[in-house]
């Protein structure tokens, strides 16, 4: 089992955006400005180590995105209104950023290149191809054994499942995710306290991806154009919810940029940037500076 380190809290700053958006902020607030966008099930205090290292080089702003409390819990879900909703919190603090998003936060990065590239100066994503790779994936037996609770979250009492026993599936998720890790304690409760708040608002997210599943083919249309922005896509070798690019897999994605670096982490699971903070963080101040 990982050692995790145990980055402060405290020195992040809180930070209110508009429409009620709270995030944390690292940094000299007159450093270029960088935009992390969590994933699922998380939130921004877990990745205090990482954040507080891409702090030495830019302001750091990590909302709680929505349908994670403190941040709204109402509103659509979908990919293109989680898109705008980051676009606004660009204009917020000030565009074009740097954007680095985990997970369903890397999916809305790359729907925000691809929507206003203009307002992205350079981008990194992890543990996540780009959304329609990710959809061409699902044909694979290997990815569909990893994205069983995708269909566990379309039942209307998943979020009964998902609340039992204290929340045993998210930890059971977290475990089958990135083995040989673990939370610390402290953060676990702070993310157990976050996710009993915001439910059932982030089962949502997988809702929306199907609902209604005759405008699918509309919805992804949007992102089929290669995205231009610089962009570095990190993976962990060891990822349990995601299979990591590689072969055709990696050569199929590769069509949907015309500027992306891919780098697989060994020895790393799907928190990658929890895991290896250091190795992460360093990798990416080294492609946004």
């Amino acid at each position: 089992m990982a050692t995790p380190r145990a980055g402060s809290i405290e020195a992040a700053t809180r930070t209110l955006l508009p429409q009620g958006f709270h995030a944390l902020s690292f940094g000299n607030p007159s450093a270029p400005p960088l935009l992390w966008l969590h994933g699922f099930p998380d939130h921004p205090p877990t990745a205090v180590d990482v954040l507080e290292r891409l702090g030495r080089t830019h302001r750091v702003v990590a909302p709680w995105l929505r349908g994670y409390a403190p941040s709204p819990l109402a509103g659509e879900l979908d990919l293109q209104s989680l898109a705008n909703d980051v676009l606004a919190m660009i204009e917020a603090i000030g565009g074009p950023v740097d954007l680095v998003g985990h997970d369903w936060g890397a999916a809305i990065v790359y729907a925000v290149c691809a929507l206003r590239p203009d307002r992205v100066r350079r981008a990194a994503t992890l543990a996540l191809p780009h959304p329609l790779s990710f959809l061409h994936s699902l044909r694979s037996p290997a990815q569909l054994r990893r994205s069983w609770y995708m269909g566990l979250f379309q039942l209307p009492n998943a979020e009964r499942f998902v609340r039992a026993n204290d929340l045993a599936l998210i930890d059971r998720l977290w475990r089958a995710w990135s083995p040989g890790y673990a939370l610390p304690d402290e953060r676990r409760r702070e993310l157990h306290a976050c996710l009993a708040a915001s439910l059932p608002a982030p089962l949502g997210y997988y809702r929306a991806m199907v609902r209604p599943l005759r405008d699918l083919r509309t919805r992804t249309r949007r992102l089929a154009a290669p995205i231009a922005t610089p962009l570095l896509q990190l993976h962990g070798a060891d990822d349990g919810c995601v299979l990591p690019p590689h072969g055709a897999s990696a050569a199929f994605d590769a069509r949907r940029f015309t500027a992306r670096t891919l780098e697989i982490i060994p020895n790393t699971g799907h928190f990658l940037h929890l895991e290896q903070p250091d190795t992460v963080g360093a990798r990416l101040a080294g492609w946004l500076t």
